[in-house]
């Protein structure tokens, strides 16, 4: 019985759900207090904008950007997207590291963004989960294969195609920071390698 309990409690989304309420709380905040498409309103109070970081050192706008949506339209894309990766790449991996990941991947597709920001003197506020999303997409390709080839359904082909879809609509799209959907992807992907470990069953783990 405790093994299936144990079981049963890592299957529930409990981190995935807690983030899609954290984006819409902060969203919901900020929509009451201003306009979420004022990208001046969006840079004053946590997006990430190159100019702040560089000479201001702020920093930490790396992180606080992942949980700010410009608009309804936004947020709810982002957070359907969320909840249909975080299920299945929290289930695989565990909440902590889950947590991790999405955290690690989502600070990735920021610093990315800024350094190619940097780099051409074109700067944008950027902000939202998509960097982070797209990093749960990277981890779940990593958890595909090690699974040779096919995990819960999902199969390696499966997942070239989402990617590839994903990667489509954000450069057919106008107003997308792709680095930061490529420096989550890259993010993610690496970071599941350290932190995934392929589940092994044996006798122990089968309690009736």
């Amino acid at each position: 019985m405790d093994s299936y309990n144990r079981e049963y409690n890592n299957s529930k989304s409990y981190v995935t759900i807690g983030i899609i309420a954290a984006n819409v709380i902060v969203f919901g905040i900020m929509t009451i207090f201003g306009n979420t498409l004022d990208a001046e309103y969006m840079a004053e109070h946590g997006a990430m904008y190159p100019e702040y970081v560089s000479k201001g050192g702020e920093y930490w706008r790396f992180f606080t950007s992942m949980f700010m949506h410009f608009g309804l339209m936004h947020i709810l894309n982002n957070m359907v997207m969320l909840g249909a990766a975080g299920q299945m790449v929290e289930k695989a991996m565990g909440h902590v590291k889950f947590l991790i990941t999405y955290l690690f991947a989502g600070i990735c597709g920021s610093v990315l963004s800024y350094i190619i920001m940097l780099k051409k003197q074109d700067y944008a506020v950027s902000a939202g989960a998509s960097g982070a999303i797209f990093g749960l997409v990277g981890a779940l390709a990593w958890i595909v294969i090690a699974n040779r080839g096919r995990y819960e359904g999902i199969s390696r082909q499966q997942i070239i195609i989402m990617v590839v879809l994903m990667v489509y609509y954000g450069v057919s799209t106008s107003g997308v920071d792709n680095w930061d959907h490529l420096g989550g992807l890259i993010g993610g992907f690496l970071i599941s390698i350290v932190l995934y470990r392929k589940k092994r069953y044996n006798e122990s783990d089968i309690t009736l």
